[in-house]
């Protein structure tokens, strides 16, 4: 029977399950045999990782044909202006790495987890809650920094009906037959 799950990947965790360098990875809070990351989050990133073992439901949620919704969210250095969530929402193309424009809002600061490593407070800064219909590599911190407003700290929430829930970093569960469905 195929293994779908959700995990939270955590601050400084790799989104494979081998390294040479000896940074934490996946083996590290799943042990599972034979399961694959949908798409990846970067090392400094966190939030929800989808893992499994069919390999078909892995293309359907991380192939670029599908675009599945990605929430994420970010806190970025600096209070950000009307014209600047307007710039991200409208003209912040990158090019040879986003073709979608991105529904960007700015919000009050959620309720997530402490990271291990906590944002430096020398700046002000705010919240943001951005949705991508891809997922490139660092997205969302090149899309913030082009407006001037460096992303500090950056969670993804959501990958189409796949949430995040209450799960903690580490923790994982199993995908519910909709959330499998919806893919």
């Amino acid at each position: 029977m195929p293994c779908y799950l959700a995990f939270f990947k955590p601050f400084e965790v790799l989104s494979q399950f081998t390294d040479r360098a000896g940074r934490q990875t996946l083996k590290e809070f799943i042990d599972i045999p034979g399961i694959y990351c949908a798409g990846r989050l970067d090392f400094r990133s966190e939030g929800l990782l989808v893992l499994s073992d069919d390999g078909a439901f892995i293309h359907r949620l991380s192939g670029p044909r599908h675009e599945h919704p990605k929430t994420y969210l970010a806190q970025v250095e600096g209070i950000p202006t009307e014209e600047g969530i307007k710039l991200l929402n409208e003209n912040i193309l990158l090019p040879g790495i986003q073709s979608w424009t991105a529904e960007v809002e700015l919000i009050a600061a959620p309720d997530l987890p402490p990271r291990p490593t906590p944002v430096r407070a020398y700046h002000p800064t705010a919240w943001l809650r951005i949705v991508l219909y891809e997922g490139k590599k660092h997205q969302v911190r090149r899309m913030t920094a082009a407006v001037g407003y460096p992303t500090l700290r950056l969670v993804r929430l959501a990958i189409g009906e796949i949430t995040l829930g209450n799960l903690r970093p580490g923790e994982w569960r199993h995908l519910s037959k909709r959330e499998i469905a919806s893919i």
